[in-house]
Parts: structure tokens; sequence; C-alpha cells
């Protein structure tokens, strides 16, 4: 029969070797080192080590004091403490992983935790993407069945812009409404006769001198200070805008801080009035929750996102209204800071919005914004590749596009370029067929079919007829 005291002493060592061999060292020591917020877990890992033989230490001297029932029962306390030790290092680096894995990758579930907001006021601004942007709301609206505001019909898709919005310019069949996003000059309080209590506010800008090249090329028969350019150079307007420009004519808000127009500001406002821009400012942040910039548009549809707690697939788009590389202009070098002291009220919206868009951005993390660009774009890719028979689709000029529908309007002497979808089709790994086509359809069309197709959609809809449309 072996000696009480060697038996013990066995049984201390099994249960020391017990206890060293559950603890968690998940990540070496140098590691959590190094990273501050990880040394929490490395705190509580070395606690353990220097506890537990601590422990065993102080009760192995009176081992041979104690009866079986109380090493037993010691021997119990001691593996609980251990198990609990352990578990409980392990649920902290869990929760503090969770937390590690949440800031890097921007949990896309993160955004769509609440229910989806739905009642969207989308100011859409001229030549800053914003049709893509509109298309992407109309898709939104069809297939959550929302009603989309329109305008009445002899405004084609525009609320009788240039004037400034009215409830009145509102088709009544597309009333009450919880999107809104055709053309209009700004008006707060009559967008609120129309608009549900709960609506969100949103617009786009764009770098004022790319725009104003774009401005310049599309409406030069349009607007009267362009046109009446000998040369129709853009060099040559900059020289001497005033020579060109008069504010009493019709349509000349394009050739002057277009911006400030569209947002329901004086356009023509002295740039020497600091105070005038700084309260214009501080008003549009006070209405608009998020004000998204052109040139980083797939980073704001990432804030756009988590405002509206809206899925990947809501935002979804291909490019639209672009134009021919041959009606693009380069703009040689000083032309975009002459544009920018032009339009000098649009300037600072821009650098405002835009500084304001990547304090945001930085807000919720550098990181997880750029793997959320990254899987919009896959996503996008996908989508599009579906659609398109597996192929990048390639923007083709009207005479090439095959279904009158799909033909953007066309300014003069400029090519705006569309798409054709093949009979194939499929929309997000749908198989081929009536109803992947008709999406697929959706995803391309241009503005003024689509406003027409939504109108048709509602008065369908509503039971009501409208002999004009």
């Amino acid at each position: 029969m072996m000696e009480a005291a060697p038996v013990l002493s066995i049984i201390c060592e099994v249960a020391v070797e017990f206890s060293f061999g559950v603890t968690p060292m998940l990540l070496d020591e140098e590691h959590f080192a190094e990273d501050g917020s990880r040394w929490e877990v490395f705190q509580i890992d070395k606690y353990q080590q220097e506890l537990v033989p601590t422990m065993f230490i102080c009760t192995s001297t009176s081992l041979q004091q104690m009866s079986c029932k109380k090493i037993f029962f010691l021997l119990m306390a001691v593996s609980s403490l251990s198990l609990f030790l352990h578990y409980r290092g392990r649920f902290i680096w869990t929760i503090k992983l969770s937390k590690m894995a949440s800031n890097i990758t921007c949990s896309l579930s993160s955004a769509a935790a609440k229910p989806k907001h739905m009642s969207i006021a989308f100011l859409k601004t001229h030549k800053t993407a914003s049709s893509t942007m509109q298309n992407i709301l109309f898709r939104f609206a069809e297939h959550h069945n929302l009603t989309v505001a329109l305008p009445q019909s002899p405004c084609s898709h525009q609320f009788r812009y240039p004037s400034s919005f009215s409830s009145r310019f509102v088709h009544p069949y597309t009333l009450p409404a919880r999107i809104i996003t055709n053309h209009m000059r700004f008006n707060h309080s009559e967008v609120q006769r129309i608009m549900p209590n709960d609506t969100i506010y949103i617009t786009i800008l764009r770098e004022p001198a790319s725009m104003f090249e774009s401005l310049f090329s599309y409406y030069n028969q349009y607007c009267p200070s362009f046109k009446r350019v000998p040369d129709g150079s853009l060099e040559t307007f900059l020289k001497d805008p005033w020579r060109y420009y008069n504010p009493a004519e019709t349509y000349s808000m394009f050739a002057h801080n277009l911006l400030t127009y569209d947002l329901g500001g004086d356009n023509n406002h002295r740039t020497s009035d600091k105070a005038y821009m700084k309260g214009f400012i501080a008003k549009i942040e006070s209405i608009f929750s998020l004000v998204m910039i052109s040139e980083y548009f797939d980073e704001s549809l990432v804030l756009l996102r988590h405002l509206l707690s809206w899925e990947l697939e809501d935002v979804l788009y291909i490019k639209q209204n672009m134009r021919t590389p041959s009606s693009r202009r380069s703009l040689q070098e000083g032309l975009p800071a002459r544009i920018r002291v032009w339009n000098a009220l649009d300037a600072q919206l821009y650098d405002h919005f835009n500084a304001s868009l990547w304090r945001r951005l930085d807000a919720l993390g550098l990181d997880c914004v750029a793997r959320e660009v990254q899987l919009l774009r896959q996503a996008c890719d996908r989508l599009v590749r579906g659609c398109f028979g597996g192929l990048q689709p390639q923007p083709r000029p009207p005479n090439q596009i095959k279904d009158k529908v799909l033909r953007p309007w066309q300014p003069p002497k400029v090519t705006i370029m569309g798409y054709n979808v093949p009979l194939n089709a499929s929309y997000m790994g749908a198989k081929p067929g009536s109803e992947s086509h008709d999406r697929c359809m959706k995803l391309v069309m241009p503005k003024v079919p689509y406003s027409q197709r939504l109108l048709q959609t509602q008065l369908v809809r509503s039971g009501k007829y409208s002999p004009s449309f």
C-alpha cells in the first residue's frame, strides 16, 4: 500500500498539471505586449499562471494533515477556480475579438440592424452623378412598393425647374409620397408639405472645376451665357465671364454657382459677404443628414447605407448619363483655379462638405470604409456581369441602342451613352427570363423613361387614369 504523503503529492502534481493545461495562451506574450488593447487578456493569463501554483504551494505543505474528504473538496475548489479563470479569460477574449473584428471589417449587418428607413428626399443637383443616385432610389421604391412624388406631366422629369419648388408641381396621383428625387430648385418648406415628418434629406455635390466643364459642354445650347461665346470655348468665357453672363436671363444659373442655386441659395450673392455663406452652409447642415460627394461616390454610399439602415443590395448601381470621351474637354493649367474663383460660392460649399464627409468617414473607421467600398464594388461587378452575360458592359451611343426606352436624352453637340441589355440577362443570380431582364432594364434605364414608367405604374396602382399621360 502506498504511503499517504506520496499519494497526495501525485494528486497534487496532477492537479497542478491540469490547471496549467487549461490555461489558454491564445497569442504569444510579445504580441499582447505590443498591443495595448489586448493587454487585459494577457494580464488575465499571467494572473492565472501565478495564482494557481501559489495556491498549490500553500496547500502542499499541509496535505499530510488533511483528511481525504478535505483533500477532495480542496481539489474540487481549485479545479473550479481554474476552470472559471480559464473560461473567464476566453469570454473576455471573445468579446475583445468581436470588437476588433467589428472595427476592422465594419460589419455589413450593423447598418441593417434597424428597420430600413423609407422616407427620403434627395435633392438631385446637376452634373454630379445624381442620375445614378436617382436610379438607386427609383429601384428601391419599386422593390418596396413605395410611392415616388413625380412632376405633373407637362413638367416631364423636373419639378418646373428652374422655378423654386412648390407642392403644386407634384402630380396629385403620386401623393402621399415616401420618396422625392426629381430635379427641383430646393424649397424646404414646400417639400415638407408633401413628405412625412421622418423624411431624411440627402443631396450630392461635385468639385466645381470638373462640374463646370461638364455644364459648359452639356448646356452650351440652352444657357445664353454659354451660347454667346463666339468660339464656344470655355477658356474664352473664363477670360471675362461678365461679358457673357447675364443673371436676368433664363437658365443663367447654369453659368454661375449652380450648386448654390439648386440648394435654394442666391447664386449671385457677393463673395465678400462671408456671413451669408456661413449662414447658408449652417442651414444646409441643419436640413440635410448627408451631403454626398461625387468624387467619392462609393464612400458616400457607405455612409448612406448606414444612415438609412439599408442592405448592400439596396445601393448597387451602374453609372448613368455619361458623355463620350470626345464630348469631354481637358482643363488647361490654371483653368480649374479660375473656375473656382468664378464659382466661389460653390467652391465654399464643396470644400466644407467634402471635409465634413471625410470627418464622418474617419469616425466610422477608414479601414471599415475601405472594406465596405471593396465589397460594394465587387457586388456591383457581379450584378452588372450577370445582367450582361458575364461581361463588363460597353456604354454605347444612342444610335447603337436597340431598345428606344434605354436611349438617354441627347443635348445638342453632346453624346450621352447608354446600354443594351441582352435577352439572357440574369439578375442577382436568378435564372434568365422576363423577371431578370426587367430588373436589369431598370438598372440601366435613363431618368426620363424611368420617371414615366413610375408614373404609369403608380396610376395603375391607385386605380386612377390620367388622359394627359
